[in-house]
């Protein structure tokens, strides 16, 4: 009777795990296990990820290596508790979000004297497109000063929506998969998006504009 309770739990441990794969659902259980190497291992395979995504929202490279440490740190502490519904780098943007979010205000007062170069924007919204008209130097300058506004731009957005953007623009998740890392609906995520985009599009046409002056 004890061997049969034991399968039924065995069974209904395994049918709650729909978003994640054998191979990771074992790594999984083994860091839940206290396991160093299984440990080590999910910190190689998740590591650049949970440090990209807390750069794009702190800005700051040494606050994204602290914050980095701390996800880490807490997704030892809870991933016994991972159910396997969601994916797990689902999982871990969720609490990488939640640990920024708790962040917010000594954000802000990092981010007001910090000076943005054209190489961290590009790390925050990917390479930027330049035409042939663009190579000359009046070209790169322009680039750089569009980079610098953009990257202002989104420092200076409320921080669900700045999140929202660079999971969906930079992070590339789905909108579900936004919606659980932030714990709102599709159609909070839609929204959040849109008001991002607006203000991104009005920055981007005041510097145009300016430049046609």
């Amino acid at each position: 009777m004890v061997r049969s309770s034991s399968m039924g739990v065995r069974s209904a441990r395994a049918a709650e795990w729909t978003e994640v794969g054998e191979g990771e659902a074992a790594l999984i259980q083994r860091c839940a296990q206290g396991d160093e190497d299984a440990c080590s291992e999910l910190v190689e395979q998740q590591q650049r990820m949970v440090y990209g995504l807390a750069y794009h929202l702190l800005g700051d490279h040494h606050e994204a290596l602290d914050l980095s440490q701390e996800v880490f740190l807490r997704v030892f502490r809870t991933i016994h508790g991972f159910r396997g519904q969601s994916a797990l780098r689902t999982w871990i943007y969720r609490i990488v979000v939640n640990q920024a979010r708790n962040r917010q205000r000594w954000w802000r007062r990092r981010r007001r004297d910090a000076q943005v170069s054209l190489d961290d924007h590009i790390r925050a919204n990917g390479e930027l497109r330049t035409s042939a008209s663009e190579a000359s130097p009046d070209g790169v300058l322009r680039q750089r000063e569009l980079a610098e506004r953009l990257w202002t731009a989104l420092a200076r957005l409320p921080f669900e929506q700045r999140s929202a953007i660079v999971l969906r623009e930079v992070d590339g998740l789905s909108y579900e998969e936004i919606g659980f890392s932030l714990g709102v609906a599709v159609g909070t995520v839609k929204s959040r998006l849109a008001r991002a985009r607006g203000t991104l599009r009005g920055e981007l046409k005041e510097v145009r504009d300016a430049w046609r002056g």
